[in-house]
C-alpha cells in the first residue's frame, strides 16, 4: 500500500526542502548564460532570383586587339593582346581565354596594365604546346 499524505510530508520535512547549489562567483562581472539559438525557418526568400555570375568568360574578354605592336607580340613572344574588362582579374583572364580559344592549360601568365584611356589590357602569353599564329587565324585577327 502506497504511503499516506501524512507519511509523506514527515519525510519531507525530516529530509528537508532540498538545498539549492550556491555557485561561488570567482569573476565580478556577470555573464549572461547562452540560451538556445533556433536556425531561422523564413517563410518566404528575401531574394526572388539568385545572383547571377556578373564575370563570365564573355563578360571578361571585350575584344582582341589589332594594333601593330600585338601582331609583334604574337608572332616573337606567342602572346595574344586583348582588351578586357576593368574589374577582371589575372585568373579570370586566364580562364576565359582557355575557354573561349579551347586551348586547356594553354595559357602560360597573363600580364595587365591599365591604359591611359582607362581600359585593361591583358598580354596573354601561351605555352609551347599552342602557336599564338594558330589561334589569332582561329578567332580572326590575321
Amino acid at each position: 500500500m502506497a504511503p499516506s499524505k501524512a507519511a509523506k510530508a514527515a519525510t519531507e520535512i525530516k529530509k528537508g526542502a532540498g538545498s539549492k547549489d550556491v555557485t561561488k562567483r570567482s569573476k565580478v562581472h556577470f555573464f549572461r548564460p547562452q540560451t538556445l539559438k533556433l536556425d531561422k525557418t523564413p517563410k518566404y526568400p528575401r531574394k526572388s532570383m539568385p545572383l547571377r555570375v556578373k564575370m563570365d568568360k564573355h563578360q571578361v574578354i571585350k575584344y582582341p586587339l589589332t594594333t601593330e605592336s600585338a601582331m609583334k607580340k604574337i608572332e616573337d613572344n606567342n602572346t595574344l593582346v586583348f582588351i578586357v574588362d576593368v574589374k577582371a582579374n589575372k585568373r579570370q583572364i586566364k580562364q576565359a581565354v582557355s575557354e573561349l580559344h579551347d586551348m586547356a592549360g594553354g595559357v602560360q601568365k597573363v600580364n595587365t596594365l591599365i591604359r591611359p584611356d582607362g581600359q585593361k589590357k591583358a598580354y596573354v602569353r601561351l605555352t609551347q604546346d599552342f602557336d599564338a599564329l594558330d589561334v589569332a587565324n582561329r578567332i580572326g585577327i590575321i
